[in-house]
């Protein structure tokens, strides 16, 4: 149906599925933090957020609840759906890299309960990552039921992800970004609107239940000398490098946990031990930590409280994440980055009065750079602080400090959070800038000019001949001028080989060959040939000429495609990482 084709009606299809994915994200958005807000009113006496209850709580109630809570789930995270371990955007991106974007059905409500179940006890973990991985969740089923393709079935998934964090936060934008720039490893521009769709119908959605108001009230936000550039300057650095401490942390913990001695499904119990036990002298750390971030944005955050729940916050959440419990690891970066900018803010007020510094914008840019350091995805974490507030006053700092957070990250560490937890399960995902090393190369440059061939008019006995002589499973059929014909598999020989006496000079190479090949040319880039191979299933391609667009002059085998992205990606990442590429070029590379 060409004519309907051109006219996008199959597009429109996909953009009807985006906004039921939208909606159906919202909805379970909401719903779980609903069931936060219930396991919370259960579990804690009193009044108010989490940490003002806590403070009221008794010492024995602090300590139980996020070991009761962990110990209560650890069974459901070990046995049942291992998958809801940890943030949940790492499995989101393994699904989309490795498993077709196939989530299984059992994740969102599991995830839903087991989470919010945790966060209501006071676990140190964040609840955007479980509503990333609900809502792609949903895109994930709703693609499977409509029996889409691969490359759909990926946007579906994309789209889920993005109405989670749009829904979340109020932020369309953001939420479409995060999609693109941490989700998806590469995807067309067409579909870039389908996943701007579903997150403008989960923002909207979201906003009939949580109303429609800017999170932070910045109306009064300004820079008072541009000296105080340098400050934003010096904070992304700082974010940069506290990022590092806390990836470094994150993973230190799991290794941690990893060679304890006990029953896999009792560690999330301990971790929670840990935690209640530091709950006792610092309730600040327990729970998402949103107070504590509105308390540094209104400049009611001392110094020396800012510098207690930034460490004290890195520590919970490697003690929770590392022992298995499922969570985000978003929310805690922007406690951290809130922190760690006010307290830059106060002590930059103290050094420069004259500058009149307001340590609450300081803690937003902080939230921004510690997100981006840890995601590495500046563009959603300015996104997401501008959509936080509406106040385009604070971009300028924002890009600034969120920039020079993710370039240190980058180059001293080289990995965010997601790709480093998928690197311990030996999973190295093709991101989309690393498929410049590809787009780089052409087809000229890895192809094979051996190319095993016959004529049309090739016997039978000559075929199997042929075919017994070489190790190739498949080969070029060329006519009398030496064109490309039609290509030839040890497959399409085999009904013959029962007869082939029989069908000796009456069955010829023209009459069992393949006649629709697909072919790439020998100018084109090595990613356009991988994606081919992937999209038609296939093994190796036959190269044709650029001056004589019908004649062969290689082949292109996936496997040499794959290892030549391995050799030119581990040399890149040895250069550019100043050596922690070289200790992880232990784990392959795979690709979809």
């Amino acid at each position: 149906m060409p004519y309907l084709e051109r006219l996008g009606v199959h597009d429109l299809r996909l953009v009807v599925f985006s906004l039921v994915i939208g909606v159906l994200a919202a909805t379970g958005a909401v719903a779980f933090r609903f069931l936060i807000e219930l396991f919370t009113e259960l579990f804690w006496p009193g009044e108010g957020h989490l940490v003002a209850r806590a403070m009221e709580a008794p010492w024995w109630l602090i300590v139980l609840l996020p070991t009761a809570a962990g110990l209560a789930v650890g069974p459901v995270i070990t046995f049942y759906a291992p998958e809801v371990r940890g943030p949940g955007v790492s499995e989101v991106i393994k699904a989309v890299a490795h498993g077709k974007s196939a989530m299984r059905r059992r994740v969102t409500p599991v995830k839903a309960l087991v989470t919010s179940l945790l966060l209501g006890a006071g676990a140190s973990v964040g609840r955007e990552g479980p509503i990333i991985q609900i809502g792609a969740a949903a895109g994930s089923t709703l693609a499977s039921w409509l029996r889409l393709d691969s490359e759909r079935k990926r946007v579906c998934l994309a789209c889920g992800a993005a109405a989670g964090i749009a829904a979340t936060f109020n932020a369309p934008l953001a939420g479409a970004l995060f999609a693109v720039e941490v989700i998806l490893l590469d995807i067309r521009a067409a579909f870039i609107a389908n996943i701007i769709v579903s997150a403008i119908s989960a923002s909207l959605f979201s906003r009939l239940f949580l109303g429609d108001f800017p999170t932070m009230d910045l109306t009064h936000f300004a820079i008072s000398s541009y000296w105080e550039m340098l400050i934003y300057l010096a904070l992304g650095v700082l974010a940069g490098i506290t990022a590092i401490v806390f990836l470094k942390a994150l993973d230190y913990s799991d290794r941690l946990f990893s060679r304890i001695p006990i029953p896999e499904w009792t560690k999330p119990g301990l971790g929670g031990l840990c935690l209640g036990v530091m709950g006792l002298f610092l309730p600040q750390v327990l729970g998402v930590g949103y107070d504590t971030v509105n308390l540094a944005v209104a400049d009611k955050l001392v110094l020396s409280m800012a510098v207690m729940v930034l460490a004290g916050k890195i520590a919970a959440t490697s003690l929770c994440i590392g022992s298995g419990m499922s969570g985000g690891v978003f929310a805690p970066s922007l406690v951290i980055g809130s922190s760690l900018g006010a307290a830059v803010g106060i002590l930059a007020g103290t050094f420069f009065p004259e500058l009149g510094v307001v340590p609450g914008h300081y803690a937003l840019a902080g939230m921004g750079a510690v997100v981006a350091g840890s995601t590495l995805a500046p563009i959603t974490a300015v996104l997401t602080i501008f959509e936080l507030t509406h106040s385009y006053k604070i971009m300028l700092p924002l890009m600034l400090g969120c920039i020079s957070s993710a370039a240190i990250v980058r180059t001293l560490f080289g990995y965010s959070v997601y790709e480093m937890r998928l690197i311990r399960q030996g999973v190295d995902v093709v991101r989309g800038r690393d498929m410049d090393v590809l787009r780089d190369m052409e087809v000229s440059q890895v192809m094979s000019r051996d190319v095993p061939t016959l004529s049309e008019g090739a016997a039978l006995s000559e075929i199997i001949q042929k075919v017994l002589e070489t190790d190739y499973p498949h080969f070029v059929v060329v006519n009398r001028a030496g064109e490309l014909a039609g290509v030839l598999s040890a497959r399409d020989l085999a009904p013959c080989l029962g007869y082939a006496a029989d069908l000796e000079g009456v069955v010829l190479a023209r009459d069992i060959m393949i006649r629709s090949v697909i072919t790439v040319t020998e100018g084109a880039d090595m990613a356009g040939a991988l994606e081919m191979m992937e999209e038609h299933h296939v093994g190796s391609l036959p190269v044709m000429s650029t001056t004589s667009p019908k004649r062969v002059v290689g082949r292109l085998k996936k496997d040499d495609v794959l290892h030549t992205y391995t050799e030119r990606l581990n040399k890149s990442r040895l250069l550019s990482c100043r050596g922690v590429g070289k200790k992880q070029t232990e784990h392959g590379i795979r690709r979809t």
